[in-house]
C-alpha cells in the first residue's frame, strides 16, 4: 500500500523584499522559493543580516513582499489586507520571539489568556492555567514580566504560543536572549510541546546545534537560499 505524503501547508514563490534607503534601494531577500509540509520542523539558518527574520515575517504574514507570494494553509497572504492576514494568523499561527514580546502590564496568566480571549475560546482561564503548569510556571500566574527571569518570560511566551493549538509555529531566535543552560531547557520544552501537538515548526537561528535538532535546514546567504537539506 502506497503511503500518502503529508500536505504542503506553506508555499513561498519568488519572494523578494527591497527597502528604500536614501536615494537607493537595498535588497534583503531575492527570489526565495520554498515549500514546507505539515508536521515538518525547519531551521532557517544564516549569519546576521542574511535575511532570516525578514523571511520569517513574510512567511507568517507579518509583512508583505515587494514581489512574489506566500500561500499559508491555502490563503494567498499577499491578496489579503492586514485584518485578513491577522485572521489567518489567529486561526493557524503561533509565535515565539527572541525578545519574548510579553505585555508588561499583564500578568503571566493574562499574557497566556490574551490570544484565547481574542479568539473567543470557552474557558480561556482554565486553558491558560493548564499551559502555565505545563511549562512549569503554575506558581507564577500573578507575576508580571519584570518579576520573571528571562527563561521564565520565554516559558510564558511558549505557553502563549501553544495554548491556541497552532497548526504552525514560527520561532525567531528563541534562545537569543538566554544563557546556554537556560536556552537548552527552553529548546527542550519547545520541541517537546511541538512533538505533542504535531505542530509544523519554522525556526530562525544562527545556532548550528539548535538547527541540528530540526528535520530540515534552509541556509540563507545575502538574501538567497544557498542550501536546503534534511538534517542527519
Amino acid at each position: 500500500m502506497e503511503m500518502s505524503l503529508p500536505p504542503t501547508v506553506l508555499i513561498a514563490r519568488n519572494l523578494t523584499q527591497r527597502v528604500a534607503i536614501a536615494n537607493t534601494g537595498l535588497t534583503i531577500l531575492s527570489e526565495v522559493s520554498l515549500e514546507i509540509k505539515s508536521g515538518q520542523s525547519v531551521a532557517v539558518i544564516g549569519v546576521s543580516g542574511s535575511g532570516k527574520s525578514t523571511l520569517l515575517g513574510l512567511l507568517a504574514g507579518l509583512d508583505v513582499p515587494t514581489s512574489g507570494e506566500v500561500v499559508l494553509f491555502g490563503h494567498h497572504l499577499n491578496q489579503l489586507d492586514e485584518d485578513g492576514r491577522a485572521q489567518v494568523r489567529g486561526q493557524h499561527v503561533g509565535f515565539v520571539f527572541q525578545s519574548f514580546q510579553l505585555l508588561p502590564s499583564l500578568t503571566a496568566l493574562e499574557n497566556v489568556l490574551l490570544p484565547l480571549e481574542i479568539r473567543g475560546d470557552d474557558d480561556p482561564a482554565g486553558k491558560a492555567r493548564a499551559y502555565l503548569e505545563r511549562v512549569g510556571l503554575e506558581n507564577r500566574e500573578t507575576h508580571y514580566p519584570n518579576q520573571l527571569s528571562g527563561g521564565e518570560q520565554q516559558r510564558v511566551a511558549i505557553a502563549r504560543a501553544f495554548v491556541t493549538n497552532p497548526s504552525i509555529l514560527f520561532a525567531d531566535e528563541p534562545t537569543g536572549n538566554l544563557d546556554n543552560a537556560t536556552g537548552e531547557k527552553i529548546i527542550d520544552l519547545l520541541f517537546e510541546l511541538n512533538r505533542e501537538q504535531a505542530t509544523t515548526l519554522v525556526m530562525v537561528t544562527h545556532d548550528e546545534h539548535l538547527a541540528s535538532r530540526c528535520e530540515r535546514a534552509i541556509k540563507l546567504e545575502a538574501g538567497r537560499i544557498t542550501d536546503d537539506y534534511l538534517v542527519d
